[in-house]
């Protein structure tokens, strides 16, 4: 684990003990919410891996030539990763929409699977107009790679979590507050098998 300001100190003791016990820590919300960010921080700060659906599914486009969805395999690619990674003693942060309660409990079946423990979190932004102007401004940071329209970000099918996850609004948070959220809540869900 790498020592970084995001990190405290009480913080620090308690993922180390815990560090034997693989951990799988999933992200979700509507594009523009800033899981990208937050897993990267995390990913940084926790020496873990970081599997991104969206650089997933850009490389089965370009591997392909498959024009707009992929449907479900870029998820069933990121649980082949997740699971070989968690069953090698690793801890991982996906990133990726999770709009339907099949896939939530695709990523809990992982974590089973590996007996590992895992951690749910949910970004949203609560301020509609900085939601829009995220995903209004953003840039793609993988090559090739179509971004979504706000109207087609609002379109998207999201249902509701089941258990309720963790929750952090980032339209309230810096993106280093954000980071410390989850990392608070890692701390609290501790690591024990799922």
């Amino acid at each position: 684990m790498r020592k970084d300001a995001n990190v405290t100190d009480p913080m620090r003791t308690v993922l180390a003990a815990a560090v034997h016990v693989p951990l799988l820590v999933v992200l979700g919300g509507l594009p523009g919410t800033g899981k990208t960010t937050v897993a990267r921080g995390l990913a940084r700060d926790l020496s873990a891996v970081h599997l991104r659906i969206d650089t997933i599914e850009e490389a089965i486009r370009r591997a392909t030539d498959v024009q707009g969805e992929v449907r479900d395999v870029g998820y069933r690619v990121a649980y082949a990763l997740a699971l070989d990674n968690l069953r090698a003693g690793h801890w991982v942060i996906v990133d990726a929409v999770n709009p339907l309660a099949l896939t939530r409990g695709a990523w809990r079946a992982v974590a089973e699977a590996a007996e590992a423990s895992v951690v749910e979190i949910e970004l949203v932004c609560s301020d509609q107009q900085l939601h829009r102007s995220r995903v209004r401004d953003r840039v793609a940071d993988i090559p090739g790679a179509t971004l979504p329209t706000w109207d087609e970000v609002v379109a998207r099918r999201y249902e509701p979590w089941e258990p309720e996850p963790v929750r952090i609004d980032t339209a309230t948070a810096r993106a280093e507050d954000s980071v410390r959220q989850a990392l608070t809540a890692i701390m609290r869900a501790g690591a024990g098998p799922a």
